[in-house]
């Protein structure tokens, strides 16, 4: 929009003004009007989320408002306006109406006040004419018409409520303050000196055994050094969220065996009770780690919930390499709580029963070693060496005793060579004493200038009696059992022509004192009264024996494991001649059992084989019988029943062996 404005202007004829040029006075000035307000803010700035920054406003609103009303407009000549034109009209009239009625009314007021004192002697009115009277009146004043409701659809009508509100409630909760302690002392001259003294003492004493070191073991044990080192520096960042890092992956493991951990806690197989007195065994767990392919499993051991299981290597037994200690715990069995290695292989192992973190290991190069779960170092706490008596050929079993008199640890090993060796750790030394040596009876050589030679006997296993501490069994290759004492080093107590091939295993019951049981690569189980010289009871399960266990809940409940991959389990209270359950493990043709073992305290077992896997089975109603509630008589439980049950049994065959 434009607009021209034109200045003229008109100067009176005055003589003493001088008329101006035409031509500035009809010059046009333009002006463009536009919709921009001068007022509006050009440098707006508004925070832009999607890049992140503030950025300036282009484009700004130009309107202004000065003035707004909300209203409708309605046609006269619809329907609605019409309704509302006839409303307004009857509000009118009725308002006029009711004013002229309160005039006249005030008027007839005044004029009946005079009449009414004038007709004080005249009669009253009768009362009949007085309803009269009102209903004319009321006939008088104009009715109001009710307003009737418009339905509207566009009628809005605002409605508010209001919700009932929870009373607050306050909830505190108490926690026991942590435990303190006050600790004072005062650093004397003497303190300070002694703990100098203590100090140099420890320098001195590990130059002494780095001076004691091969140049071969020192550049071992600096590579070691440099390892440890390099490996400190990269896992400091780790060793911040191990702890933490274990709990979770327990917690996303117990998620992923989540039917196997409640198939061990509650499962029970109902079949049992259809099965003549015949049970069955549930796979629960299987322990496997990548170190240890191709090995097989040499020994099995329980330490409260931690499975610990070794591998040595098993392709060939003359060519021994490598050997591998894992411990796995029933929480996490996808991978191990410890791992050890050690450059020579791993034949058995032993956990004390007081310190649960000292694990004894017999090595296939006649070395003896101690590892400490406590110190987190692949190599062994103590170890053996030629110096102080390791054995010459491969430790086949290691058991732990009491402690000697003057309290320190004391073990027990059996190996090849024909010597059994007790071990005392003493200070940080093991320091060793041959028990006794093993001779093949009956087997004297001569030799040069007509001298004696004895056959050494070779040991396999051994086993220590539960109740009398100088007793204890030995196993040799030659099949033969010696049960020997640790007070005579020079003869045997007796001798048991037991098998015709290695024994691989012997064991004592944990109830009865006289009993103890053997297995052999001849094929057979027996079980024997030591003051006996022949067997109890022989079972032949068609295949080498690996490994036998009795069950610690029941005297005549026991386990064994053949090479053909089967687990056989016998209670010779339900039958004396035939396993109660023969259950393969393990494909027949790839696989060969090793070894098993009894948890001390739930009703399973677990099974070692040559592949280097450990399978955790869970053992069924039938196999772990318990005596039955008789009424009126409690069920009498405890060490004493299985002693008189294993008895009765022994008793038995006793009474027939004469006869026959």
């Amino acid at each position: 929009m434009r607009l021209k404005v034109t200045k003229y202007w008109e100067y009176c004829c005055k003589s003493n003004l001088e008329v101006a040029n035409w031509k500035e006075l009809k010059e046009e000035f333009t002006r463009i009007l536009t919709a921009n307000n001068p007022h509006a803010p050009q440098n707006i700035v508004r925070y832009s989320f999607k890049e992140g920054t503030y950025k300036l406003i282009g484009f700004v609103d130009q309107l202004a408002v000065h003035f707004s009303q909300v209203g409708n407009l309605i046609p006269k000549d619809s329907d609605e306006g019409r309704r509302q034109h006839y409303l307004d009209e009857l509000a009118a009239g009725s308002q006029e109406s009711a004013k002229v009625v309160i005039s006249e009314t005030e008027i007839l007021e005044e004029e009946e006040e005079p009449k009414e004192a004038e007709a004080g002697s005249q009669t009253d009115v009768p009362a009949a004419e007085a309803p009269e009277k009102m209903a004319e009146e009321e006939s008088m004043t104009p009715k109001q018409p009710k307003e009737q409701k418009l339905t509207n659809k566009f009628n809005f009508s605002e409605r508010a409520s209001q919700t009932f509100n929870n009373p607050l409630r306050d909830r505190e909760c108490q926690m026991e303050p942590p435990p303190r302690a006050n600790f004072s002392a005062t650093a004397n001259q003497w303190e300070i000196y002694d703990a100098y003294i203590e100090e140099l003492e420890k320098q001195e004493k590990t130059k002494e055994k780095e001076k004691t070191k091969t140049p071969v073991a020192k550049k071992m044990g600096k590579m070691a050094m440099r390892k440890m080192t390099s490996m400190e520096s990269q896992s400091d960042d780790i060793t911040k969220v191990a702890q933490a890092a274990k709990i979770v992956e327990r917690m996303v493991n117990q998620n992923t065996y989540d039917d196997v951990a409640q198939d061990f806690k509650y499962y029970e197989d109902a079949a049992d009770e259809y099965r003549d007195q015949e049970g069955t065994l549930l796979p629960l767990w299987k322990f496997q780690n990548d170190k240890a392919k191709r090995l097989a499993v040499t020994a099995l051991c329980w330490d409260c919930p931690i499975t610990a299981a070794l591998f040595p290597e098993a392709d060939d037994f003359m060519k021994q390499s490598r050997g591998v200690l894992l411990f796995y715990s029933m929480k996490n069995p996808s991978f191990p709580e410890y791992t050890f290695s050690s450059e020579s292989g791993i034949l058995c192992l032993d956990v004390h029963v007081d310190h649960p973190y000292l694990v004894v290991v017999g090595h296939y190069d006649g070395n003896v070693a101690i590892y400490n779960l406590k110190k987190p170092y692949s190599q062994p706490s103590f170890r053996s060496s030629a110096k102080c008596g390791k054995h010459t050929d491969p430790v086949w079993q290691v058991k732990w005793q009491k402690d000697d008199m003057d309290h320190n640890l004391n073990f027990f090993s059996v190996s090849s060579d024909g010597r059994i060796v007790s071990w005392t750790l003493v200070k940080s030394e093991l320091v060793h004493t041959d028990v006794i040596k093993l001779k093949v009876e009956d087997s004297v050589t001569k030799g040069l200038e007509d001298l004696q030679i004895h056959t050494v006997g070779c040991g396999t296993a051994f086993d220590f009696h539960k109740e009398i501490d100088y007793l204890f069994l030995v196993g040799t290759e030659e099949g033969r059992i010696y049960k020997c004492s640790k007070s005579y080093s020079s003869r045997f107590l007796s001798t048991y022509d037991a098998h015709s091939m290695a024994v691989d295993a012997v064991s004592w019951n944990p109830y009865h004192t006289k009993v103890f049981m053997s297995c052999s690569s001849d094929w057979t189980v027996k079980i024997w009264d030591h003051t006996i010289n022949t067997p109890m009871f022989i079972y032949d399960l068609n295949s080498a024996v690996g490994d036998v266990a009795w069950a610690p809940y029941s005297s005549t409940v026991f386990a064994a494991v053949t090479t053909n991959g089967k687990t056989h389990v016998f209670d010779l209270s339900i039958d004396k001649y035939e396993a109660i359950c023969n259950q393969p493990v393990v494909a027949q043709k790839k696989n060969k059992l090793t070894h098993v073992q009894f948890n001390p305290i739930h009703p399973i077992i677990i099974v070692g084989d040559d592949r280097g896997h450990v399978t955790c089975l869970k053992l069924s109603p039938n196999l772990r019988k318990m005596p039955k509630e008789k009424k009126g008589q409690e069920v009498q439980k405890g060490p004493a029943v299985e002693i008189a049950k294993l008895d009765k049994l022994l008793n038995l065959v006793r009474e027939v062996k004469p006869k026959t």
